[in-house]
């Protein structure tokens, strides 16, 4: 089956950072639009997160972008923190042309950085006493996301590591997979995706995690849906690995019918 047409879109983030998207219109009627966040290193362009777009465009609209220091957008990436605002670019675009829901899903890196964008929504819409956040996403999915920063204990985040710290590292990451990261250390430290949690209700959160994930086993996870609120769903998937590459068209069906009902 060929996969769905999209279109070349572009938006800028608050702190004036150019990001490249796209656009992939509902396989039919509908005011869903999902916005698709890639994990580090990853790409609107890579097969697998085309796949994905393809599944999840018979749910609703697709808005797919690259994070900054990624593929061709602009700036540097780093690694979770200042993607938030790039997040944040791509939920208002997607209300700008046109979808009245807006969910997020994203993988990994990607779903570290949706908790936390809509932790601070929630945050801020329950200050305001609204009922879901205005500005923020109506639901979000969580796929392979890390609890904390720093994590160490297995050995494709050791190598994440030596990318983002060492010079030949970046050099590695930025020859090989397009990735442009930012040399120093955050100040201040952002939010874990954990602590964020707390605050995302009562916006529905979905974590997914595979028993099999390579990364980040699944105390992770735990750790984040422990610390969120109702309405949330944990999904322990047998022998699912990580991100996006593992993630199959039935798993992203079954992610796509989960926005479709709660968002």
């Amino acid at each position: 089956m060929p996969l769905a047409p999209s279109f070349a879109a572009m938006f800028t983030t608050e702190d004036g950072i150019r990001i490249d998207a796209a656009h992939t219109p509902p396989r039919g009627a509908g005011d869903l639009g999902i916005v698709l966040a890639h994990g580090f290193t990853g790409s609107l362009r890579e097969r697998p997160t085309r796949r994905i777009t393809h599944v999840l465009s018979g749910f609703g609209g697709v808005v797919s972008f690259d994070f900054r220091g990624h593929g061709r957008s602009g700036g540097e990436s780093t690694v979770g923190d200042l993607e938030i605002l790039d997040l944040d670019a791509a939920v208002r675009h997607a209300r700008t042309i046109g979808y009245i829901r807006v969910a997020v899903v994203g993988f990994s890196m990607g779903a570290a950085v949706a908790v936390r964008h809509a932790g601070r929504h929630g945050q801020a819409g329950a200050a305001e006493g609204h009922g879901r956040p205005r500005g923020g996403p109506d639901a979000v999915v969580a796929v392979s996301a890390p609890a904390r920063w720093y994590y160490r204990g297995t050995r494709p985040m050791r190598q994440v590591h030596w990318a983002i710290e060492q010079p030949l590292g970046r050099w590695a990451a930025r020859v090989g997979k397009r990735t442009r990261i930012r040399k120093g250390v955050w100040d201040p430290v952002p939010s874990a995706p954990y602590e964020a949690a707390a605050h995302i209700a009562p916006t529905p959160l979905l974590v997914v995690h595979g028993d099999a994930d390579g990364f980040f086993p699944l105390d992770h996870a735990y750790q984040i849906y422990e610390a969120a609120r109702e309405p949330k769903e944990l999904w322990v998937e047998p022998g699912y690995g990580h991100a996006e590459s593992a993630a199959t068209p039935g798993l992203i069906r079954r992610i796509g019918e989960w926005v479709c009902a709660n968002s």
